[in-house]
């Protein structure tokens, strides 16, 4: 996996914690985490999409990004455990991961600001 790629990956782990960050945060310190991770996760997206094609890079981290909070609540805030639930983000996961196979790279020519895909 390219670096870019593990920024996507980093990415969508950031927009994990601001997700959950909106449903539970309750006092300044995890607003303050919420809100640095939100930006973080964005600035990594943006600097990867830029790098690699954006609609493969938006899917991967908004994919990402569901698969990891759907799993987070069930492990971290008592979300009931659901097979359905399992097996849809494995389904999502295969697709994901499937897209990024068939995308090809192009990390060797990034597009300038401005300038069309």
């Amino acid at each position: 996996m390219g670096k870019n790629w593990l920024l996507v990956v980093v990415a969508g782990v950031f927009e994990v914690v601001w997700v959950a960050g909106l449903k539970h945060a309750d006092s300044l310190l995890t607003w303050a985490v919420t809100v640095i991770a939100l930006v973080v996760s964005f600035a990594v997206l943006i600097y990867s999409g830029k790098k690699l094609p954006t609609s493969t890079v938006y899917a991967v981290f908004v994919g990402l990004g569901t698969a990891g909070t759907v799993i987070s609540e069930m492990v971290l805030f008592g979300e009931p455990f659901s097979w359905a639930k399992v097996g849809l983000i494995a389904l999502l996961l295969v697709g994901i991961i499937g897209l990024k196979l068939v995308t090809p790279e192009h990390e060797d020519h990034p597009r300038k600001e401005g300038e069309a895909a």
